[in-house]
């Protein structure tokens, strides 16, 4: 029997009922004037963060935004984001996160989904984002960010004229609406009392859940705040108001939001807020901001070795570094330790395993042990067992199976999709549910979790997950393209880059112009990071015996080749 999963009731530790403002609000009353976020230079402190948030829930509600009603979210990391979560939050609406740089349909799906009535935009993305509003059958008013209104004196005035002179026009459209006078036009509103509902939808995130179809993510206050106090029980120091965070990864993401975010504004510590990720800029902040700590996927790591900016410095201030999002390679781990003592860290990297079902990570890397190959314990009040795949059978120890997991970070279930949340939260003979996560691997004596591979057919590319069935529809709505199949193949920087095998209709010449066709009209339907990065066009495609075209055939092609 697994040692890690025989007792799942007791010393479990009770959870503050509070809303995720609330956590944050009492981050506040312990920390009045430390930092909360720091954004290009720009410092608030947590007594103003507060009522920038009372702010911007009073606007809402001058908006007619109420209780349960659902906004979008479509943001880099930048203040407005972060205030605008906290301020539906506050009134009992409910944040639903979207990746700014999706395609316009997938906008228009989102908010059709979501049945958003309002949605938040940075003002460069507004025509796609206005465009999309037009397609959807909701008609959502947009609410238009400005990064200069961020932004401290004078780059506010040089981003203003130097960059930003032609989305000052924005917004255009009857009825939307600038960020800066949705906050001027509560004044007159009065808050109502903060209201805990454990079952209520506090944020509804996107993932492809675990049979890889796209879905939307209904997670509780609960979720946050438990992940939250979970983290920082195991950072390896205490977290707290002298603590600073490197908040690059998306607010969109689990990842991004569970830790990024909300785990250090309720502990008291600093979001250093990077709305942009690129090599140059990364490197840049850790050096000049010095955060304690940073957080990633795999691709974020393989990027410090190509930059010579951490050449000689000394990098002893970080404190935790934590890789997550998709498997960090035995290899990259070893450069990465040996790149952090060489540079004064006597830290190891860190790594995490989670899905978005429960926000991000629910197992990770102790903070003085490793095991090779392994993605660590389980968080306290977090437990495993590796079982028959879709059954409550345990395998035994070192036997591979289906990873299930259970804790206070469960998701509460699928936005719109009782059959899809009942086959992926299950009950027990005990009565305590099981998220079912489609991914094997397989636990040892001392309850470390290996993961192994996936069940389900998906790529993670640069962290994201990405489902080739989606792509294959898309392609497949190509005049050319007859049939195809996407794979993901190895890459040394994305970790995986997404290849198409493309049968083409008769009479379609298979050439380059013929490629960057499809690959354009694929990028109305496709997220980027969706995009097909190579083509190779085929005469046919193996087939299994049913008729199905074999993947695993393409798959393994790819491997040996190399």
């Amino acid at each position: 029997m697994n040692k890690v999963t025989l007792d799942t009731t007791s010393k479990i530790r009770r959870y503050p009922e509070t809303t995720m403002f609330g956590a944050v609000e009492a981050a506040k009353n312990a920390y009045p004037n430390a930092y909360a976020y720091d954004f290009q230079g720009k410092l608030t402190t947590y007594t103003k963060f507060i009522e920038l948030i009372e702010a911007a829930a009073r606007g809402f509600l001058s908006q007619g935004i109420k209780k349960g009603d659902r906004v979008t979210i479509c943001m880099p990391n930048t203040p407005q984001g972060v205030i605008c979560l906290y301020a539906l939050n506050r009134i009992g609406a409910v944040a639903n996160m979207v990746h700014p740089l999706s395609a316009q349909k997938n906008i228009t799906f989102y908010l059709d989904f979501s049945e958003s009535k309002m949605i938040l935009t940075m003002d460069m993305f507004y025509e796609k984002v206005k465009a999309a509003v037009a397609e959807s059958a909701g008609g959502a008013k947009i609410i238009v960010a400005r990064i200069q209104d961020e932004l401290p004196f004078p780059l506010n005035v040089i981003y203003r004229f130097a960059k930003n002179s032609e989305n000052m026009k924005f917004p255009d459209r009857e009825g939307d609406i600038l960020w800066t006078d949705l906050i001027k036009s509560g004044d007159s509103e009065t808050l109502p009392p903060i209201e805990y509902d454990e079952s209520r939808t506090a944020v509804i995130l996107y993932s492809g859940g675990t049979s890889g179809k796209q879905k939307g993510i209904c997670l509780s206050d609960k979720c946050f705040n438990a992940l939250g106090m979970q983290i920082a029980e195991i950072c390896g120091t205490n977290l707290n108001s002298d603590c600073k965070f490197l908040s690059v990864m998306p607010i969109f993401h689990g990842f991004g939001l569970g830790i990024g975010i909300h785990t250090i504004l309720i502990n008291g510590a600093r979001c250093i807020l990077i709305p942009q990720f690129t090599v140059d800029t990364y490197a840049k902040s850790v050096i000049k901001k010095k955060p304690n700590f940073i957080a990633g996927v795999p691709t974020l790591y393989q990027a410090l070795f190509e930059t010579d900016r951490f050449k000689g410095r000394d990098l002893s201030f970080l404190i935790g570094v934590f890789s997550g999002g998709d498997a960090l390679s035995p290899e990259l781990k070893k450069k990465v330790d040996k790149f952090l003592k060489e540079h004064n860290a006597n830290i190891q990297i860190r790594e995490g395993y989670g899905l978005t079902e429960c926000v991000t990570a629910s197992c990770v890397t102790p903070v003085d042990r490793a095991k090779e190959g392994s993605i660590g314990l389980p968080l306290r009040d977090t437990f495993y067992k590796i079982v028959e795949p879709g059954t409550f059978n345990e395998k035994p120890l070192g036997e591979d199976g289906e990873i299930i997991l259970t804790g206070p970070t469960l998701m509460l279930g699928y936005l719109n999709n009782e059959e899809e949340t009942n086959d992926a939260l299950r009950a027990d003979e005990n009565g305590v549910k099981w998220l079912f996560s489609g991914d094997m691997g397989c636990m040892d004596e001392d309850g470390f979790v290996y993961f192994k591979q996936r069940i389900k057919r998906m790529i993670v590319t640069s962290g994201y997950s990405v489902y080739p069935s989606q792509i294959e529809e898309v392609l497949e709505k190509c005049p050319d393209v007859n049939y195809c199949c996407v794979i993901g193949v190895k890459d040394r920087y994305k970790m995986q880059k997404i290849r198409a095998y493309i049968v083409l209709n008769d009479g379609v010449e298979a050439n380059d112009a013929e490629k960057e066709k499809i690959k354009e009209f694929c990028k109305p339907y496709l997220d980027r990071y969706e995009w097909p990065k190579e083509i190779e066009f085929r005469d046919a495609l193996p087939k299994t015996l049913v008729g199905k075209v074999a993947y695993h055939t393409l798959e393994e092609e790819a491997e040996q080749n190399g």
